[in-house]
């Protein structure tokens, strides 16, 4: 039996695990005798997120009919299965109109959780990801829902060293990854106007991010239904070619419940 373990730098709210990087790292059992000599690509996986991910608390995963399941004081915490059907891309940004985009980053004003690994403002440079989606301008007939996108150079220190590869090139983990496919979801969604964690999360890794390489991150909203909001995410590398992408399902909750702030208006 393997144990899943979160450390507490990727946090998400301040107690719990951050969902894209727990949810990426359970996926990354799944992936860990897949191919990635960059010729085949990782299958998608869905992870669905039952109950907020401790910190520093080894988590046994058990492996049954495809289905890893990960579990803390005998309580499911997350399970992870191949996906049915890949999720699709969110279209390109580019890297200026990205980083234009970061100054509208709604999370600068309010951000309910500024301890995320991936997303949270009191995060410094090298040991959050720092990504601060900011919205961008759609064309007038176009109906799609809000898109907002972020540049991301992978650190150094989230490099993982237990693939082999067609190059020399060292990348960022599989959780890693993950982490930062994931909160630009929810900015993407109504994060600015009720509290939500991520419950379900779909994604397929063509190729790890390489460590130092500029990228773009875009996040779409698709739709509300009750608590729930979908969102979808892209991953772009520094030559424009999607390396990830991902399906999300968010979560409205009670803030109390987190530790989180409430959003209010302005």
């Amino acid at each position: 039996m393997t144990d899943l373990i979160v450390p507490r730098r990727f946090c998400g709210p301040p107690d719990s695990g951050n969902g894209g990087w727990t949810a990426g790292a359970l996926a990354a059992l799944d992936v860990a005798d897949s191919p990635a000599d960059h010729a085949d690509r990782w299958p998608a996986i869905e992870v669905s997120l039952r109950r907020p991910p401790p910190l520093d608390v080894p988590m046994p995963v058990t492996d049954e009919v495809g289905v890893l399941t990960a579990y803390a004081d005998g309580e499911v915490v997350a399970t992870a299965r191949r996906a049915d059907a890949d999720p699709s891309t969110v279209e390109r940004v580019d890297p200026e109109r990205a980083a234009r985009a970061e100054s509208g980053y709604p999370g600068l004003r309010f951000h309910p959780f500024p301890t995320c690994f991936a997303c949270g403002t009191d995060r410094e440079p090298g040991d959050g990801l720092r990504i601060f989606p900011g919205p961008v301008a759609r064309e007038a007939d176009d109906d799609a829902g809000e898109v907002v996108a972020a540049t991301w150079t992978p650190h150094a220190s989230l490099a993982e060293d237990w693939h082999a590869y067609a190059d020399d090139l060292r990348r960022a983990s599989v959780a890693a990854t993950w982490a930062a496919l994931d909160c630009i979801g929810g900015w993407a969604g109504d994060l600015t106007e009720r509290l939500m964690v991520l419950g379900r999360m779909t994604a397929r890794v063509d190729d790890l991010p390489v460590v130092g390489e500029p990228h773009v991150v875009v996040g779409e909203g698709r739709g509300q239904d009750g608590r729930k909001t979908f969102t979808a995410s892209t991953l772009y590398d520094a030559d424009g070619r999607g390396v990830a992408t991902a399906e999300h399902t968010w979560i409205a909750v009670d803030p109390a419940l987190f530790g989180g702030k409430r959003p209010t208006a302005g």
